[in-house]
């Protein structure tokens, strides 16, 4: 197959899905109001409430979600076949991630910004939010810690990629303080910025950087683990404008430009597919591709860490609710666009059937080196260009979103430390500098604790990321549900996607469990039995607000009236 058709098709169906699809529930569903007073208005504070201009906002959402997972998930999966993948990519994308993201973003900035963990609270009870916070807080772990180290072995696998990926953080300090300080419109330092970020990638292609093998102990990629946390320890307590806002939107257009050169590069090189659509030779520690396929590719069809940062950080920076469906589908949807690229640099990027049969000869096989690889070789063959250079260029893009993803991820932290101080009247954790301290402190002890080789011991628990990942987006879909059904608001949009993917996650991570307790790995196994009690308990709890939500309900709306006034509303209303 040629993958100019697997692009096509691809990018068509999302496209679609956003002009059409998002529209329909933007209307039906949300009823998206334009007088709304969003929370970034009615509770500005100038550091985490801050209301942003729509693409500014957007490229802080995408390129919060859109980590080293997109990446990652879809270049391990296609280890089954590029068919698999792709078909759970693109429906993902457009049936399941839209109405997840935008539905998270939605019901935060009806309830004063908070998080899908405290929004658990009024929507179904004490009891769930506890539980679901714990699910929460284990997820943001996981998904720091992983990153973290994926980001350290780029780093000593690609030297070239370490001065681009930090010099972009100078660069979004001074366009934070030109767009909100000077006063400056946008477009201006939007070209500067991409034009010194891409400079950059030429000085790191020609001046490598490296860490010492060793240093009090430590090894590189370890050093660079640590290096990263006091990075974000410092970064998640910054005002979102300096640092996180205008990084993450230059991020995004770099994203952007970044998926523009690979797509073009594919119309060019013109390569051919020469991975199966369905593959029957296996590798022997492959598991069944049902249902570990919808848990290995998280990130790039739903993911549940896209409701934390809807409800985490996106929400509280909304300037208008409209906005949802800009941000929050379209966010989606860029994500689904990079899950995309990932399997056709991984399945196009090879020379032949042999060569890629020899790369992916175990199921670990795959992720960010195949992409990096797989995509180097496409745009050096569509753009003539030299093939390390469109190493290093794919090198810092998967960097560059695992750091923003980082950045979000522990100031989330930060917030559910600061949401439990209040919640257990405990005033000495809703102190910034403490409850960072603890969300880096947690995450530094799991990647150097767990498992061997120290700082890369996060990697033993990639396999619960991906569970607890589907399993946090089907409770963010069933209490989404539920809300939806207090408001009068169709929820059969919710429940459909819910249903399949607790169905699919629950039975993935029953078979992982086995698995973990087989091999002896009883750490995971605690950690699996955690999560899968807090997931059950916390879904039968929301199934039960469910049923209370329809019996207290009343008569719904007669056909073609609104389920609620339109007009100026108070936050939480």
């Amino acid at each position: 197959m040629n993958a100019i058709v697997m692009a096509v098709l691809g990018l068509g169906s999302f496209t679609l899905g956003y002009i059409f699809y998002s529209k329909f529930l933007s209307r039906r569903v949300f009823a998206l109001d334009p007088n709304f007073e969003t929370p970034a208005h009615t509770m500005e504070d100038g550091v985490d409430f801050v209301p942003t201009n729509k693409w500014v906002l957007w490229g802080h959402h995408f390129t919060s979600v859109a980590g080293a997972a997109p990446i990652v998930g879809p270049a391990i999966a296609v280890v089954w076949g590029w068919l698999p993948a792709f078909l759970w990519v693109t429906v993902g994308t457009v049936f399941f991630a839209g109405i997840h993201d935008a539905g998270a973003l939605w019901a935060s900035v009806r309830n004063r910004g908070d998080s899908i963990g405290a929004l658990t609270e009024s929507v179904v009870g004490r009891r769930a939010r506890s539980l679901f916070m714990i699910v929460i807080f284990l997820l943001l772990l996981m998904v720091n810690a992983v990153f973290a180290i994926v980001i350290g072995q780029l780093f000593n696998a690609f030297p070239s990629s370490v001065i681009p990926s930090w010099f972009v953080i100078v660069v979004a300090l001074g366009i934070g303080w030109l767009l909100y300080r000077r006063g400056m419109p946008l477009l201006w330092p939007s070209i500067i910025a991409l034009i010194l970020l891409y400079a950059s990638i030429f000085v790191g292609d020609q001046v490598p950087v490296s860490l010492p093998d060793q240093f009090m102990g430590i090894q590189g990629e370890a050093q660079w683990v640590v290096l990263l946390f006091i990075y974000a320890f410092i970064a998640s307590l910054l005002p979102v404008w300096l640092l996180l806002q205008p990084r993450d939107y230059i991020n995004g257009l770099q994203l952007f430009i970044g998926l523009t050169i690979f797509f073009s590069a594919v119309v060019l090189a013109n390569p051919t597919i020469v991975a199966p659509a369905i593959n029957s030779s296996l590798p022997a520690d492959v598991p069944p591709l049902i249902p570990l396929l919808f848990v290995t590719i998280a990130c790039g069809a739903i993911s549940g860490f896209h409701g934390l940062v809807s409800s985490g950080t996106t929400s509280k920076q909304l300037d208008r609710e409209p906005d949802v469906r800009f941000v929050g589908f379209l966010g989606a949807a860029g994500e689904g666009a990079l899950a995309l690229a990932a399997i056709i640099a991984c399945t196009a990027g090879f020379a032949s059937i042999a060569d890629w049969e020899g790369f992916y000869s175990s199921f670990a096989a795959g992720g960010v080196p195949a992409f990096v690889q797989g995509g180097g070789a496409i745009i050096a063959g569509g753009l003539r260009l030299p093939v390390h250079f469109g190493e290093t260029l794919l090198a810092v893009m998967a960097v560059l979103f695992a750091a923003t993803t980082m950045d979000t991820g522990v100031r989330l932290q930060r917030y559910i430390v600061q949401e439990w101080g209040r919640i257990y009247n405990l005033p000495v954790l809703t102190g910034r500098f403490l409850s960072t301290a603890i969300a880096v402190t947690a995450c530094l002890a799991l990647a150097f604790g767990a498992g061997e080789g120290g700082g890369t011991g996060g990697l033993e628990i990639w396999p619960l990321f991906g569970t607890t990942n589907q399993l946090l987006a089907a409770l963010t879909l069933l209490v989404l549900s539920v809300y939806l059904m207090k408001k009068h608001r169709p929820t059969i949009y919710t429940l459909v996607p819910f249903a399949f993917l607790v169905t699919m996650t629950i039975l993935a991570l029953l078979v992982q469990l086995a698995t973990f307790w087989q091999n002896g790995q009883y750490f995971l196994v605690f950690m699996d039995a955690v999560i899968l009690f807090a997931t059950i308990w916390v879904g039968l709890e929301s199934l039960a607000a469910l049923q209370r939500a329809r019996r207290d309900q009343g008569d719904p709306p007669a056909p073609g009236q609104k389920a609620e006034p339109v007009g100026k509303q108070r936050p939480g209303a």
